[in-house]
Order: C-alpha cells, then sequence, then structure tokens
C-alpha cells in the first residue's frame, strides 16, 4: 500500500473550510485534489507522499510566478490571490530547510562526489536531490550550489 498521509490531510480540510465557509481555501484544496486525482490518473497508481509533495511544490512554483507576473502588471488583487494560495498549499509541505541548513548538506555533497568545479554540478545536484528534495526549495540548492563551485 502507498505511504499516504498528506492527501487525507487535504481533504480534511477541505471538509473543514467548506463548513467554516472558506470559499478561497476550499476553491484551492478542490484544485490541490484535482491535480492528484489527475496525476493518479495519468500514472494509474495511487501517489505516495513525496509524489504528492513534488505536485505540491509545482502548484505552489506556479502560483509564484504568477504573483510575479501579477505585480509587475500592478494587478494586486490577483497577486494577493496567489499568495494566499502559495499560503495555503505550503500548509501541506513539509517544514522547508533554511539557508545554514541547505548549506550543511551542500556541503556534505562536495566532500562525497569531489566535486571541484562547476563541471561537477550535476554530481552534486544528484546527490542532493535524494537527500533534501521536498525539504528544500530545489532552485535555491540549485543556486547555492552554484555559488559553493564557483568559488
Amino acid at each position: 500500500m502507498a505511504n499516504q498521509t498528506i492527501r487525507p490531510l487535504i481533504e480534511e480540510a477541505v471538509k473543514f473550510s467548506m463548513k467554516n465557509k472558506d470559499k478561497e481555501t476550499t476553491s484551492t484544496l478542490r484544485m490541490a485534489i484535482s491535480e492528484l486525482q489527475k496525476e493518479e490518473i495519468d500514472k494509474r497508481t495511487e501517489l505516495e507522499d513525496e509524489q504528492v509533495i513534488q505536485i505540491l511544490q509545482r502548484m505552489i512554483k506556479q502560483r509564484k510566478d504568477s504573483y510575479s507576473q501579477f505585480s509587475d502588471a500592478g494587478r494586486n488583487e490577483l497577486a494577493e490571490r496567489e499568495e494566499n494560495e502559495i499560503k495555503i498549499l505550503n500548509e501541506f509541505l513539509p517544514e522547508q530547510l533554511n539557508v545554514e541548513e541547505i548549506k550543511v548538506f551542500i556541503n556534505e555533497s562536495l566532500k562525497e562526489t569531489h566535486a571541484e568545479g562547476p563541471q561537477d554540478m550535476g554530481k552534486v545536484m544528484g546527490s542532493l536531490k535524494s537527500k533534501i528534495q521536498g525539504n528544500a526549495d530545489m532552485g535555491l540548492v540549485s543556486k547555492l550550489v552554484k555559488e559553493s563551485l564557483s568559488n
């Protein structure tokens, strides 16, 4: 049986938000459930928590992109809605590592892979991905690895 703890939490949160007549939360969580169901149909299997986390992170990334576009265009009402959706979705993700914690993992991976320069970026990222994916923004991790390798 698949390791599922996040999805039932989302489904319970939908019920709770419906009872409290919180339309924005209900809408956001229904959208998340819809995305999870679509992925399950495509893969023809139940999603495990790691996959649910990846999907939620992808949804958050899309909303961050929309937020910056709406902000740049002066559409503050829409930007605010995207920001609220990000907050709602973030509640279901594991606590994210801070920059200092990420740097510790990067230093370990640099030693493990014997990385010497930017050409070893792939090796380092591969090593890190298995350790911290789901617990850190991989875009930030990539940026920090680049900085470490160029020093």
